[in-house]
C-alpha cells in the first residue's frame, strides 16, 4: 500500500489553482451575463433559424436495449454511444437514450451520461461523440445536428439546470463542423486528450489503389508479410477465448498500461445478438498458431479498430501488416463503412509511425476535438467547471504516480507528431 501526504506548499499551490479556476469561471459568466441585452438578438436568431429550416425536434426518452436497436442503422453509430457498452464502462452514472423526431421521424439520438456531482451538488449530462445522426448524406445534415443540440440543451440545460458536456468525434473532414458549431453556440472549450489524433484510412479504393496509398515503407512491410506462411480468418464471436488468451501475452509482453474498456466491456460486446453492431473478430495463423488478432466495430460510417493482439513471433513475420490489410479489404467488400478508424496511439512513436504508414496519402489523420460544455445557469456552470478541474487535476496526479513507480512502458512520441 502506497501513503501518499501532500505538504503545506503543495496544498498551496493547489488552492492556488483552484481559486484561480473559481475566479475564472465566474469572470466568464458574469462577462457572458452583462452582455445579455446587447446580445440578445444573437439569442432570438437561433431561435428564428431553427423556425425558418423546421427543426424544432421532439425528444424522447427510450429504453437501452431498444435504443442499441434503433441505432444500429445510424451512419453516426458508434461503440462508444452503445448502451451494452457503456454501463459497463461508466457503472456509476445513469444512462439515458433519447431520440430525435422531426415530423414523426428519427432523425438522431444521444445517449447521455447523467454524472451526479458530490455532495449532491448537481449532475453534469455528458456526450461521448454524440449527438448522432440517422443520415450523414441529408443535404440538411449540419442543420439537424444543431437542432439536435438545441433540444439537448432544452432539456438538459433549461428544464434540469446541468451542465451540458459534448466530446465530438474526430473528424475525417476538413474541418470538424460538429466542434466548430458547438463553440460558435456558447460552448466552453474544456480539456483534450494529451495525444488527440485518430488514424483514418480510406477503405472506398480498390487493391491497387489501397497498397498505392501506403507509405513506402508500410508497404515494404506488408510485402514481406505476403510471402510469409500467414493465413487470415473471419472467426466466429465463440472464439473470443482465444483472442483473450493472445491479448493477455501481449500485454504481459509490452507492458502497456491498459487504460481501455477492453476488461469491463468486451464480453458483452461480443454477446450482442444483432449482427450489425456486434464486432467482428478476426485472425492471422502460422500454420495451425495463432499469431495475430483483431476486434472490429463495423456499424455506422466508419469502421472502428477495438482491439488487437499478437505473439511474440507475430513481428518478424510482420503479421500486424498482414492482417490490417486483410482487415481493410474486408471491411471495403462486406461493410458500406467509408472509414477505417485506427484509433490513437497513448503517446507511443511506434505506433504513430505504424498508423501513420497505413493511412498514407488517401487516409486522413485528425484529432479528437477538445471537450466543449455549457451551462445558462449560475450554479451548475460553477460547479460543473470545477468538477471538471478536479478531475482533470486527480488524472494527473495518478498517471505521473503510476508512471513513476511502474515498470510499465512510457509514452515516447515526439511532440511535433501528435
Amino acid at each position: 500500500m502506497i501513503n501518499l501526504t501532500i505538504d503545506k506548499s503543495l496544498a498551496g499551490t493547489i488552492y492556488c489553482g483552484f481559486n484561480y479556476h473559481l475566479k475564472s469561471i465566474k469572470m466568464t459568466y458574469i462577462s457572458e451575463h452583462n452582455n445579455i441585452e446587447a446580445e440578445s438578438l444573437q439569442g432570438q436568431k437561433v431561435k428564428k433559424n431553427a423556425r425558418i429550416i423546421g427543426k424544432t425536434l421532439e425528444i424522447k426518452h427510450i429504453s437501452g436495449n431498444r435504443w442499441d436497436e434503433v441505432i444500429s442503422s445510424f451512419d453516426g453509430a458508434c461503440q462508444e454511444q452503445l448502451y451494452v457498452f457503456s454501463k459497463n464502462r461508466w457503472p456509476n452514472v445513469a444512462l439515458e437514450p433519447v431520440l430525435f423526431f422531426n415530423n414523426g421521424e428519427i432523425t438522431g439520438g444521444a445517449l447521455v451520461l447523467v454524472q451526479a456531482l458530490p455532495l449532491k451538488l448537481g449532475h453534469i449530462a455528458i456526450l461521448k461523440w454524440g449527438p448522432l445522426l440517422k443520415d450523414h448524406g441529408a443535404d440538411d445534415k449540419d442543420e439537424i445536428y444543431a437542432a439536435c443540440v438545441e433540444a439537448l440543451l432544452e432539456e438538459y440545460d433549461k428544464k434540469r439546470k446541468m451542465m451540458v458536456s459534448i466530446l465530438p468525434r474526430a473528424s475525417h473532414a476538413k474541418n470538424n463542423a460538429e466542434f466548430e458549431y458547438l463553440m460558435k453556440r456558447g460552448f466552453n472549450k474544456g480539456s483534450q486528450l494529451k495525444f488527440p489524433n485518430r488514424y483514418f484510412v480510406n477503405l472506398r479504393q480498390n487493391d491497387e489503389e489501397i497498397r498505392k496509398s501506403f507509405a513506402q515503407k508500410w508497404r515494404y512491410h506488408l510485402n514481406k508479410s505476403m510471402k510469409a506462411d500467414l493465413h487470415f480468418e473471419h472467426a466466429k464471436p465463440e472464439r473470443i477465448d482465444e483472442f483473450k488468451s493472445l491479448y493477455e501475452q501481449m500485454n504481459d509482453r509490452k507492458k502497456f498500461a491498459d487504460h481501455s474498456a477492453y476488461e469491463d466491456t468486451i464480453d458483452e460486446l461480443m454477446a450482442i445478438k444483432d449482427k450489425s453492431l456486434r464486432p467482428e473478430l478476426f485472425f492471422v495463423r502460422e500454420g495451425a498458431k495463432i499469431v495475430a488478432g483483431a476486434i472490429i466495430f463495423k456499424a455506422g460510417e466508419t469502421a472502428v479498430y477495438l482491439y488487437g493482439a499478437t505473439s511474440h513471433e507475430a513481428l518478424k513475420l510482420r503479421a500486424g501488416y498482414f492482417i490490417h490489410y486483410q482487415i481493410i479489404r474486408w471491411l471495403r467488400d462486406n461493410n458500406s463503412a467509408k472509414y477505417y478508424d485506427l484509433g490513437g496511439t497513448d503517446g507511443f512513436q511506434g505506433l504513430h509511425q505504424f498508423k501513420k504508414g497505413m493511412v498514407g496519402s488517401a487516409g486522413v489523420i485528425a484529432p479528437v476535438p477538445a471537450v466543449a460544455n455549457y451551462a445558462s445557469h449560475t450554479l451548475p456552470l460553477i460547479m460543473g467547471s470545477l468538477a471538471f478541474f478536479a478531475r482533470d487535476r486527480l488524472l494527473n496526479f495518478k498517471h505521473y504516480i503510476s508512471g513513476f513507480l511502474s515498470n510499465l512502458a512510457k509514452p515516447d512520441q515526439k511532440r511535433e507528431e501528435r
